[in-house]
């Protein structure tokens, strides 16, 4: 074998072993246990599949989309907010939704019962400063 093809297989050998192990900034553990790992890997990405994707009601029609999450002190995810209304931003309405009203039907996020107008009539949702 040429040295390069060792160099380089020892340093994926190296690198996996590292890999394997958790994260660790001076004493403090930081990350992710690799047995936690498991956990995040099934996990959903708020990126990729929840942020912007659209929120339909039980009649199939869609009434906004979800713009951000809100994950309360206990780490638990507690509200989605869902923007309704507007073009391309503007006059956007901006509510906050309890994330147990929502479900994945069908591969869909859907807010039984709700309506354009129904989150339209509720109380907008702002960011503190």
């Amino acid at each position: 074998m040429k040295c390069s093809t060792i160099l380089m297989l020892a340093s994926i050998a190296l690198l996996s072993s590292i890999a394997a192990q958790a994260q660790v900034a001076g004493s403090t553990l930081v990350g992710v246990a690799t047995a936690e790992l498991r956990d995040v890997t099934v996990g959903w990405s708020a990126k990729r599949q929840v942020l912007g994707k659209a929120v339909f009601n039980d009649k199939d029609q869609r009434i906004g989309t979800i713009d951000d999450i809100v994950i309360a002190p206990d780490k638990a995810v507690s509200y989605a907010v869902i923007g309704a209304g507007g073009f391309l931003g503007v006059a956007k309405h901006d509510v906050a939704v309890p994330v147990d009203e929502i479900k994945l039907v069908d591969g869909k996020f859907v807010l039984a019962g709700g309506t354009k107008e129904a989150l339209k009539a509720m109380a907008p949702f702002e960011y503190t400063r």
